[in-house]
């Protein structure tokens, strides 16, 4: 058996978790996905079990032992500054694990996965959305990233948030009238009628019903729908999602580089980028837009410099292309 040590980068979501097990020339060896693994929106006991299942199905692949993992990095949002990892570590030693156990920011794997600059910025635009501008490998400005109730602006929720008013005010006589009235109502398995209820739309009330009884977060679920529709309405939502990204990376612009994109917002083309290139105008030129699919390779790159190593292009383009087997 090869006793070479290894290490283990975590990409740690609400929704499911990467691990991404390689040496430390950035040899990607094995790769695995598991559940929810962030214990601040999913609880201790599930998020360890769904970072588990993830770097259980790694080794797998690679026939490797838990206990030759020299360093494990896992990056996920909230984590440093809480500073409690009893979660993850007891659960990561009662599988054998003796070796290092870190946390990082999960914009930093975001940056990582497309870029080993020393200078440049990450901006995902996914359910949230948040910015950091990365020098010397750091984290050295950050905008937005202030959660559903008080910004992540542009963002998916933002986005459904805005979908979800446009058919109300639609249903309600109080805003113009869009297709996506019809696809909310379908989305909540409600159709319009011609029965009304204390002078208002049925459908109106009953939309309200729905919306108010779900949690907040869950208006993201409807953001596919603003790309899937093309009138005045769903442009403008588009649009102005843009403007708020473009108005959050401004915050913290401070020179050209690599941008590095995560989420599904920003990555594609269409409405919502052609605005947010506008809204930057000049300042757009010097950087380079790179989207990725998620932080695994990124996280992978922090695993690499915790270990000592230096996480530079040459690792990112082995790690990049090695993945690739296993996905």
């Amino acid at each position: 058996m090869n006793h070479e040590p290894i290490l283990i980068g975590i990409d740690a979501g609400g929704t499911s978790t990467r691990a991404l097990l390689t040496d430390d020339r950035g040899q990607c060896l094995g790769y695995g996905v598991g559940g929810r693994g962030n214990p601040i929106s999913a609880g201790p006991d599930l998020a360890a079990e769904g970072v588990l299942g993830a770097v259980r199905a790694a080794l797998a692949i690679a026939g490797r032992e838990l206990s030759e993992v020299s360093h494990v990095v896992a990056a996920m949002a909230g984590m440093r500054a809480s500073g409690d990892d009893a979660w993850l570590r007891d659960r990561l030693v009662a599988e054998g694990f003796t070796g290092v156990l870190s946390f990082e920011a999960d914009l930093l794997a975001t940056y990582f996965s497309g870029s080993a600059a020393d200078f440049g910025y990450a901006l995902v635009s996914g359910t949230g959305a948040c910015v950091i501008r990365v020098r010397a490998g750091r984290i050295d400005g950050t905008g937005d990233g202030l959660g559903w109730l008080l910004g992540d602006r542009g963002s998916g929720f933002w986005i459904g948030h805005s979908i979800a008013r446009a058919a109300v005010q639609d249903l309600d006589g109080t805003g113009p009238r869009t297709a996506l009235t019809d696809r909310v109502l379908a989305h909540h398995g409600l159709a319009r009628t011609v029965q009304r209820r204390e002078g208002r739309p049925d459908e109106l009330e009953r939309l309200v019903g729905l919306l108010y009884a779900s949690p907040p977060i869950e208006l993201a679920g409807l953001a596919p729908l603003a790309f899937e529709e093309s009138d005045a309405v769903a442009s403008g939502i588009l649009a102005e999602a843009g403007i708020h990204l473009a108005d959050t990376l401004s915050a913290v612009l401070a020179g050209p580089g690599p941008l590095v994109v995560g989420g599904s917002v920003l990555s594609r083309t269409g409405p919502v980028r052609e605005a947010f290139l506008a809204r930057l105008g000049e300042r757009a030129e010097g950087l380079e837009l790179r989207p990725v699919g998620d932080g695994a390779v990124g996280a992978a790159m922090l695993a690499v410099r915790a270990a000592g190593g230096t996480p530079d292009a040459a690792i990112l383009d082995r790690l990049t292309v090695s993945i690739s087997a296993f996905r």
